[in-house]
């Protein structure tokens, strides 16, 4: 192996050999292939202990026990039965099948070895048949082959394991109790991944942690900002930490594709998909379910891709994700997964589906849970060719009781929309008109926390009007909907409370022609930002709804994301490389619209802000501090002042220093015009003077022959 070399002595040879260092790109460097150079990776030692469990060879093999003892006339028979099954569930290699037979009774032993041709295959093959019921008196028991050589490296005697001292956790919430009040976000652009303030003051990203190679993936936010999650082919990884990003924990599932929070951080799921050996079965997934602080898996899902493609907005190998589903609120105690004819709900103490079954609801399409309470709603399209009609239904767990159902008729499609605080669902329907030739949209909106769950029905004023885009004001009563059917669609506010209708859905405003085809409230509500995405070339309109005005338009071209920052204060748009390769980089507004820096970074990927947990304060604490804002408010308005008169004196001081700039320019011309007037003088036949005002104009007429030529005229006498 290479010996390491710290990069100042990397950088002292190169001198020595006359290169220049500065002008290199470390990150287009590429070691050769099997070759680390010592340098070994945070997760080399997982693949280390992963390698050790393989190392055997034998991870394809698997070992069936509890087989009929027979003799040599039925051995061929026997050995075609095992054949049969097995070889339905994967690809068993040429004289991959051995039943061994004793010598001396020439009978088989009761248990054979099978081989496949991945390990994909051999692990189904044992969650398959492991159980299974050949005759009365033969239930299969399989086993990897692995795992009998483990087994054999457990000593035969017990060692009590070390005790390790303890030592206290780091505060994971250090970040929140910065002074200044700033919010974190992190970005991914070439190799590296950086994590910064946004210290929006100073008009500036301030460095927190950066990274080169620190996923191989992407990273991601836990949903209450505590973890950053990782993805790397050996599984996966969450950090975190008081003053840095330490590793916390690590999560073992090779070739981890996808990763998934439960709302509360308390699990993290994991998934992967795998070729199978005949290309004309579908891929073979596995998912697993850990609880996040210790690392254990709680529960594994495994099966083709198929099982899980049902559903949802769609993932990678046609898997919808997430797969599965979490409810009940910040508590995680449900999850659940949309199957065929059937939604089955799990509970978190037992990981167990509740009442040991799914909930059996024919050609069931789609369900979301309520972000609040454990209610889903389900939606289920037509039947029988319109004689049994759609439905959406609201049902309670763990009883799974019906709270409400809707039916609707004429249903070409649906979509289901929650509001943040589970207080309101909408249902957009598509609905066919009476020739089936078109369709046409309208809202049915569920009042959740009112008794009965009463439903009103929202048609627009042009119901023929295509839905662009719908979004709740967050923690509010309010909603927005993009419609039409032009390039400059209308933009229309609801409200499901009002002072003269406190229990009807009235409309509040529509803004006509808009250059928006997006929706983006502010995570406080109040304000929104109506975004003209893609054919729209980034164009941005800050809204106040309780003012009903524009506070700004803005625009920035070929913005591929917008996303405010948790406390909604500021707001970041993003063109990434995914999309475009030019001008790749972010900006920082305002809320109300003022550009405050802007950030350009080659190969930019990902930018996402770090959550907040939710307050600590009650309502009413809450509605306190708003009433007494100015008194609060007066510490941060001193300390924004420090900031502008410190950001004045540094814009003094620059101006200051162009000032010097320039006179010292100026200074530099005027000594080479004086050291340059001998010259200039004999340029001028002797004048002198550099002032035109001291020079007599004359007058000079110049006679010049422009073109001579010569014609021949004929001539005859007598005319």
């Amino acid at each position: 192996m290479a010996e390491v070399m710290v990069i100042k002595d990397v950088e002292a040879l190169a001198a020595e050999w006359g290169i220049d260092t500065s002008q290199l790109d470390y990150d287009s460097i590429e070691l050769p292939r099997g070759e680390d150079f010592g340098i070994i990776s945070d997760d080399e030692d997982v693949y280390q202990e992963e390698q050790l469990d393989s190392d055997t060879g034998f991870g394809n093999v698997i070992v069936v026990d509890n087989l009929p003892v027979v003799p040599l006339e039925k051995f061929e028979k026997l050995e075609g039965v095992v054949r049969k099954i097995y070889s339905q569930i994967g690809v068993i290699k040429e004289d991959g099948l051995w039943m061994p037979v004793d010598s001396k009774t020439n009978k088989t032993l009761g248990y054979c070895f099978i081989e496949y041709n991945t390990p994909q295959e051999a692990e189904l093959a044992k969650e398959k048949t492991n159980g299974y019921r050949l005759d009365k008196s033969h239930f299969f028991a399989v086993n990897m082959f692995d795992d009998f050589d483990r087994f054999m490296r457990v000593p035969d005697e017990w060692v009590a394991p070390e005790i390790k001292p303890y030592v206290p956790g780091e505060n994971l919430q250090q970040w929140l109790t910065d002074e200044k009040a700033r919010d974190q976000f992190v970005i991914r652009a070439g190799t590296d991944t950086e994590v910064f303030w946004n210290d929006a003051r100073h008009l500036k990203p301030d460095p927190v942690y950066k990274r080169a190679f620190w996923t191989e993936g992407y990273v991601q936010w836990s949903p209450l900002g505590t973890y950053l999650a990782t993805v790397h082919r050996q599984g996966a990884a969450v950090w975190g930490g008081a003053e840095t990003f330490n590793r916390l924990m690590r999560y073992a599932h090779p070739q981890v594709k996808l990763i998934d929070f439960s709302p509360g951080e308390k699990y993290l799921v994991t998934y992967s998909s795998h070729e199978p050996s005949n290309p004309r079965d579908a891929n073979r997934v596995i998912i697993n379910i850990f609880d996040v602080r210790t690392g254990k898996v709680m529960r594994d899902f495994k099966g083709s891709a198929d099982e899980f493609a049902i559903g949802g907005a769609g993932g990678v190998t046609g898997v919808s994700w997430p797969v599965f589903r979490w409810g009940g609120g910040k508590d995680d105690k449900y999850f659940a997964k949309l199957g065929k004819n059937m939604i089955s709900v799990y509970e978190t103490e037992t990981f167990s589906l509740i009442d040991k079954k799914s909930m059996k609801i024919e050609n069931v399409m789609d369900f979301t849970w309520s972000p609040a309470d454990p209610i889903f709603a389900l939606f289920v399209p037509e039947l029988g060719g319109g004689n049994q009609p759609a439905r959406v239904s609201l049902v309670q767990i763990p009883g799974k009781q019906e709270l409400r159902q809707k039916n609707l008729f004429s249903v070409s499609d649906c979509k289901m929309y929650w509001q943040s605080c589970g207080e309101y669902l909408a249902v957009k329907v598509d609905r066919y008109t009476k020739t089936k030739k078109s369709t046409y949209t309208g809202f049915e909106l569920f009042r959740i926390k009112e008794r009965d769950i009463p439903i009103e029905v929202l048609e627009l004023e042009n119901k023929n009007d295509k839905i662009i885009a719908f979004a709740w004001e967050p923690k509010g009563h309010r909603f927005a909907v993009i419609h039409g059917d032009g390039p400059r669609p209308d933009v229309s506010f609801y409200s499901m409370k009002t002072a003269q209708h406190s229990g009807r859905v009235s409309k509040l405003t529509t803004l006509k022609g808009k250059q928006a085809n997006a929706l983006f409230w502010s995570p406080s509500g109040h304000y929104v930002i109506l975004a003209g995405m893609k054919g729209f070339n980034g164009q941005l309109e800050f809204y106040n709804v309780d003012e009903l005005e524009t506070m700004a338009t803005a625009e920035h071209f070929m913005a591929t994301d917008v996303e405010w920052d948790p406390t909604g204060r500021y707001v970041a748009t993003a063109v990434t490389s995914v999309h475009h390769e030019m001008e790749n980089g972010f900006n920082i507004w305002s809320f109300n619209g003022k550009l405050l820096y802007r950030t350009l970074k080659d190969h930019f990927f990902q930018y996402q802000w770090r959550p907040r947990p939710p307050s600590f304060l009650s309502a009413e604490k809450e509605e306190e501090v708003a009433k007494n804002l100015k008194k609060y408010s007066k510490k941060y308005e001193a300390e924004d002042q420090d900031v502008s008169l410190q950001l004045s004196e540094q814009d003094r001081e620059k101006r200051r220093l162009l000032k010097s700039e320039w006179e010292q320019w100026v200074n530099r011309w005027k000594q080479m015009h004086e050291e340059e007037k001998l010259e200039r003088q004999n340029l001028r036949d002797g004048e002198a003077s550099d002032e035109e005002e001291e020079y007599e104009a004359k007058e000079v007429e110049v006679e010049e022959v422009l073109d001579v030529s010569e014609e021949v005229v004929s001539f005859e006498y007598g005319q």
